[in-house]
C-alpha cells in the first residue's frame, strides 16, 4: 500500500461524507419559515445549521491533505465533480417526505461515524466522536415525528407509507461503494459502505416496523445510484446554481 492509494480512498470517503453534509444541510434550511408549527422552524433550522457547519471541517480535513480551501471546494467545483447521494438533492416535498428522508439520513449518518470512531485516520476519528453525540439529537427528532405521524388517524398513516415507499429506495444511494473500499477496509479507516448499510437496514426496519409500518419490495434501485460517480439527479444543477449565486455574481472572496 503506498500513500497515494491511501490518500486517495481517504479523501473520497470524506468527500461523500462533506457533501452529504452540505447538501442535505442546505435543503433542510428550505423548511425555516414553512414548517408546520414554529417549532419545526426552529428544529430545522438548528439541524441544517449542524450539517453545515460538520461539513465545513469535513472540507478543512480535505484541505489539509492538499485540497483546496473549504471555500473552493463548495463554490467552485463543477456539478460532475461532488460525491453527495441522491436522496438529499431532492426537494423538501412535503413534510411527510421531509420527516421520513430525515430519519433514513440520520440513522445512516450516525452508524458512519458510530464506526469512523474506530477509524486509523485519528482526525477522522476524533471528528467522529464529536458528530456521534450531535447526531443523536437529530435521530431522537426523527424518530420522535415519525413515530407520531406513523401512529396518527388513517390518513396520517397512509402519508407516512407512500413517503416511506418513495424514500426507502432512494436511500440506497447513500451506500453505493466507491473503488477503494477494499483499501480503506484494509487500512481500518472505515468498515465499509456494505457494513454500514448493513447494520442501517437492521436498524431502521426494526423501528418503522414498530410504528406499522411496511418494508417496500422495490428491488430495483438503480434511481439512486451515480451520485458518488459524479451523475446527479435533474434537481441538483438549479441547487447548485443558487448554492454558487453570491460567490459567483456578487464576492468571490466571500468565506463561511
Amino acid at each position: 500500500m503506498n500513500d497515494i492509494d491511501y490518500n486517495t480512498a481517504l479523501k473520497e470517503l470524506l468527500f461523500k461524507m462533506a457533501d452529504d453534509q452540505y447538501i442535505y444541510g442546505h435543503r433542510t434550511s428550505e423548511w425555516i419559515g414553512i414548517g408546520p408549527i414554529i417549532e419545526e422552524d426552529i428544529a430545522f433550522g438548528s439541524i441544517a445549521q449542524d450539517k453545515v457547519g460538520h461539513s465545513l471541517n469535513i472540507y478543512q480535513m480535505l484541505h489539509q491533505l492538499g485540497e483546496a480551501d473549504a471555500e473552493k471546494l463548495v463554490f467552485t467545483r463543477n456539478e460532475n465533480e461532488y460525491k453527495c447521494c441522491h436522496l438529499v438533492e431532492l426537494p423538501i416535498g412535503e413534510y411527510d417526505f421531509a420527516i421520513m428522508r430525515h430519519f433514513m439520513f440520520e440513522h445512516a449518518e450516525y452508524i458512519r461515524f458510530e464506526m469512523l470512531t474506530e477509524s486509523s485516520y485519528h482526525p477522522l476519528a476524533n471528528l467522529a466522536k464529536k458528530y456521534k453525540g450531535e447526531i443523536k439529537y437529530h435521530i431522537f427528532h426523527a424518530n420522535t415525528w415519525l413515530k407520531l405521524l406513523a401512529e396518527g388517524n388513517e390518513e396520517s398513516k397512509g402519508r407516512m407509507q407512500s413517503a416511506l415507499n418513495q424514500v426507502y429506495p432512494m436511500a440506497m444511494g447513500i451506500f453505493e461503494e466507491s473503488p477503494y473500499e477494499e483499501i480503506l477496509r484494509s487500512e481500518h479507516i472505515f468498515k465499509g459502505e456494505a457494513a454500514l448499510k448493513s447494520v442501517w437496514m437492521e436498524r431502521t426496519e426494526e423501528f418503522l416496523q414498530s410504528v406499522g409500518l411496511q418494508i417496500p419490495n422495490n428491488k430495483d434501485f438503480s434511481e439512486a445510484m451515480g451520485g458518488r460517480k459524479g451523475y446527479h439527479t435533474e434537481y441538483f444543477g438549479p441547487l447548485l446554481k443558487e448554492i454558487k449565486e453570491v460567490f459567483v455574481t456578487e464576492d468571490p472572496s466571500a468565506s463561511w
